[in-house]
């Protein structure tokens, strides 16, 4: 793929500075190439690949603006393009955006579109497209999850068949990594019916069962080269984790996403998979909605903090395969962590200071759990009961179907489980999920003081003086957000080695949600 040097420069220099000054040389260290994918091999054409993917509901669809889990997110990229990729390396790279120039501010940016591309009806790709689908995400009345994310754009324009205009509210030299978000791929001028998804992606929908099933079939008039290399893709939703083991291990497909971490060690035994095993951004969280009853106080928060043994958690739930996290989002992979911030540690006595400070003397919660959360998430509720009580903290747990849990669960209970899938930047990872005016805000937690800050930090140009914003606000979180966050885990999936083109990658398993694109199979 072509790609604008001057640009593409422009925000590798600035990230490669920011690791320096941080004690950081790569934005992606810990990933852990098995050996395998390290063969050089030649791509072949035809097949049917065959994945067992969890994160799957009846509630599924095609829109763009509410994709929220692993099924979704990966079929929405095998049919639509985004405007850029984030490659296995954490840098952006061109995609339906041919390449683009800041203005000096990084407040104004020209983007000029790929020519060529046509969408699977045989409409040719415009600016009105383009446009189309970066105003789905604007406006109040938006029911986009990125709407928070977009809403810096203040003014999306043509300024030739060839080029449109982004012009934000303050400057940011983040923007094309913002724009990698996965809800930002685009459809026709128009387009409504999100049961009949139409892209400029890799493949076609063939059929879609929600939660269940879907079929696609290769994209004949593709405009990227040496991809797509299978003919056909069947999407089998699998949520039930032992489940998904078997039918990667008798072979009934060729990959599967979210290992059981229990199970990692022993799959990793079979001659005929190989375990991709990623560090990133993915981090679990015990949600607290400052909004309702005991979670407004932020000493309850806090008591509950200091309430869990992290080690044991990572240790047991995880075995191993992942980082003790400090009640913030970024991880130690990314150049604006803040490595000076003491790490939190479990603590009875503090946990009981804080209740205290509360005017309690114990405290009873319910912790809503699903493995639709992540895997081993109901374990992971287990291991914080048991710790928990020695806080004076007793915590019942009311086990959630898996089916539904983002509809029903997510952002509703007072206190839940969720994760997140890291972020390219630490921008897009505090705008999206803890941001005042965020549609997926998951704690509610609001602070002024914090969305100021941010905004501060996005438009400077020294990545010494942003880094020192970025620990500000990882601090504010830790000390006052609703998010519990113990740990961050790496990414797990299995395939067969019978694919070829697999990858490691930080963001996402399944290579970004891309690999259905990317890989080939050898027989």
């Amino acid at each position: 793929m072509s790609q604008n040097k001057s640009s593409f420069d422009l925000s590798r220099r600035q990230f490669i500075a920011g690791a320096a000054g941080l004690g950081l040389t790569t934005l992606a260290s810990g990933l852990i190439v098995p050996s395998a994918f390290a063969q050089e091999a030649t791509p072949k054409r035809g097949g049917v690949l065959k994945l067992g993917i969890g994160g799957g509901s009846t509630t599924d669809n095609f829109d763009v603006r509410v994709l929220n889990d692993w099924v979704p997110v990966n079929q929405a990229y095998m049919t639509f393009n985004g405007l850029v990729e984030i490659d296995k390396d954490n840098m952006v790279q061109p995609e339906l955006f041919e390449s683009w120039e800041p203005s000096a501010d990084a407040k104004e940016w020209t983007f000029k579109i790929r020519q060529g591309v046509t969408f699977h009806n045989g409409k040719t790709l415009t600016a009105e497209d383009i446009l189309y689908s970066l105003n789905l995400h604007r406006g109040e009345a938006s029911t986009s999850a990125a709407r928070s994310t977009a809403s810096q754009f203040t003014d999306v324009v043509k300024v030739s068949d060839t080029e449109i205009k982004i012009v934000l509210d303050s400057g940011n030299a983040d923007l094309p990594y913002i724009l990698s978000d996965y809800h930002f791929l685009i459809v026709p001028e128009g387009f409504e019916d999100w049961t009949k998804p139409i892209g400029t992606g890799p493949f076609v929908l063939e059929s879609y069962e929600p939660g269940v099933r879907a079929r696609f079939v290769r994209n004949e008039s593709y405009w990227k080269p040496n991809t797509a290399w299978v003919d056909a893709v069947e999407v089998i939703v699998i949520n039930d984790i032992a489940a998904r083991t078997n039918a990667m291990m008798s072979g009934q497909v060729h990959a599967i996403n979210q290992l059981d971490f229990k199970t990692v060690d022993l799959l990793k035994r079979n001659p005929n998979l190989e375990v991709v095993q990623s560090a990133g951004g993915q981090h679990f969280t015990f949600l607290m909605d400052c909004t309702q009853g005991v979670y407004v106080d932020n000493n309850v928060r806090m008591a509950i903090k200091y309430a869990i043994d992290r080690e044991q958690l990572l240790t047991t739930a995880l075995r191993g395969y992942g980082k003790i996290g400090n009640d913030h989002p970024i991880p130690v992979t990314d150049p604006f962590y803040a490595a000076d911030l003491p790490q939190r540690a479990y603590d009875p006595e503090k946990s009981k200071f804080y209740l205290k400070e509360a005017g309690l003397d114990s405290l009873n919660i319910e912790l809503s759990a699903s493995d639709a959360a992540f895997s081993g998430a109901v374990d992971a509720a287990a291991i914080f009961q048991g710790t928990a009580a020695a806080s004076g903290i007793t915590l019942s747990i009311k086990r959630e179907p898996s089916d539904g849990y983002w509809s029903n669960v997510w952002m509703k209970a007072p206190f839940s489980m969720g994760y997140w899938g890291g972020r390219p930047t630490a921008d897009q990872m505090l705008t999206i999920a803890y941001s005042s005016t965020s549609a997926q805000n998951d704690t509610h937690w609001k602070n002024e003081a914090f969305d100021a800050k941010l905004i501060e930090a996005r438009a400077l140009l020294d990545n010494a003086k942003r880094g020192e914003i970025y620990a500000e606000l990882q601090q504010m979180i830790s000390d006052d957000g609703g998010a519990m966050i113990p740990m961050f885990g790496d990414y797990l999936d299995a395939v067969s080695t019978k694919l070829g083109g697999v990858t490691t990658h930080p963001m996402f398993n399944f290579m970004g949600a891309r690999l259905a694109e990317k890989v080939w199979l050898e027989a």
